[in-house]
């Protein structure tokens, strides 16, 4: 049994099951001494650099976001821990932040919520002229982006501009904010881009001169707060994360894997080929579509199950095989991407 409260230096000493036992409050967690807190005084310089005199306030969280109204910006708990970082790796497939650029890029994005939020420039009819109403309804694991156009800017994966005009606004400030981006040059040929860019510069420059109305209070969701275990979180967050699919993928399945069922199942079974080249397979599909690696792995997963309840086999080489799982795999989560659903080709 694991101790009802840990120290964080103690957690390597504990397993993993031990770990997920534990309750969020009961895991001495804090941002100073960390990577994180030389991340936000990066953050904090470049808002300097620009001339912008707020500075949101950053705490751990269970997830990337910025509470509603306010100057705040909940960064997830795994990343102020390397033990948990791995913890969320080997679950999730990856951890969201886990590098210097890709943090970074999250800051900026939140910030630039923060900006709004300080400032309410979303309330001003320009605003909403330029980027369109925040009132709008709003699922960013549905939104069908369109990755040709050229009136968002592109910062965070999968066209998150696109999914919200709160978080169009939110990805333009990150790109403005960003000290190695030449956006005047980037998108000199993107007109509706450049525009909200040139205008969220002008709202930079005027910030200066107003007053800061971000709301105060009790930071939603803060880990030192939350009394639930670390198992009940990550069972709610795969469970969040997973989709179903319908059988009729048999028919695909059936032209990838078309040997002979007389084949030697040691050698030539499906199910073994999926698994064995399972983390490859992943790794192209989230590089060729900038989806989450965890949705594509549930996906490979229930693909093998499939793959052994018909009693596949392979009918060509390894190489060929891994080509045309990875299309096949592209082709549904694109589909994913604009529909929502795992959907074959037409």
């Amino acid at each position: 049994m694991p101790p009802k409260s840990v120290k964080v230096e103690e957690l390597s000493n504990l397993s993993d099951a031990e770990i997920l036992k534990l309750r969020f409050k009961d895991i001495s967690l804090s941002i100073n001494g960390t990577e994180i807190q030389d991340y936000v005084d990066q953050l904090y310089f470049e808002l300097g650099a620009k001339g912008l005199v707020y500075r949101p306030q950053i705490f751990l969280g269970d997830e990337w976001f910025s509470p509603e109204g306010m100057n705040a910006i909940s960064v997830p708990f795994y990343l102020a821990n390397t033990r948990l970082k791995n913890l969320e790796k080997s679950l999730m497939l990856e951890a969201e932040g886990s590098d210097h650029d890709w943090f970074m890029k999250l800051l900026r994005h939140e910030a630039g919520h923060c900006f709004d939020h300080c400032y309410k420039f979303s309330k001003r009819k320009t605003w909403k002229k330029i980027f369109g109403s925040s009132d709008i309804d709003y699922n960013p694991d549905t939104y069908r982006p369109h990755p040709y156009s050229k009136s968002f800017v592109k910062h965070l994966d999968r066209w998150y501009a696109q999914a919200h005009p709160d978080e169009d606004f939110a990805e333009t400030f990150a790109v403005l904010l960003d000290p190695d981006c030449n956006w005047k040059k980037e998108y000199s040929k993107w007109p509706t881009a450049l525009a909200k860019l040139n205008y969220v510069e002008s709202l930079v420059k005027e910030s200066a001169k107003l007053k800061n109305t971000a709301e105060k209070g009790r930071l939603p969701s803060a880990v030192s707060n939350l009394t639930t275990t670390l198992m009940k979180y990550y069972q709610k967050k795969k469970n969040e994360n997973a989709d179903e699919y319908p059988d009729f993928y048999d028919s695909d399945l059936k032209k990838i894997f078309n040997g002979e069922m007389s084949l030697a199942k040691r050698d030539f079974s499906a199910e073994r080929f999926m698994n064995r080249n399972k983390k490859a397979i992943v790794s192209t599909v989230a590089w060729t579509t900038s989806e989450r690696k965890f949705t594509i792995d549930a996906l490979v997963r229930r693909l093998t199950e499939r793959c052994a309840k018909l009693e596949l086999k392979l009918g060509k080489s390894e190489i060929q095989t891994t080509m045309e799982v990875a299309s096949f795999l592209t082709s549904l989560v694109k589909n994913y991407l604009f529909t929502g659903k795992f959907k074959r080709e037409a």
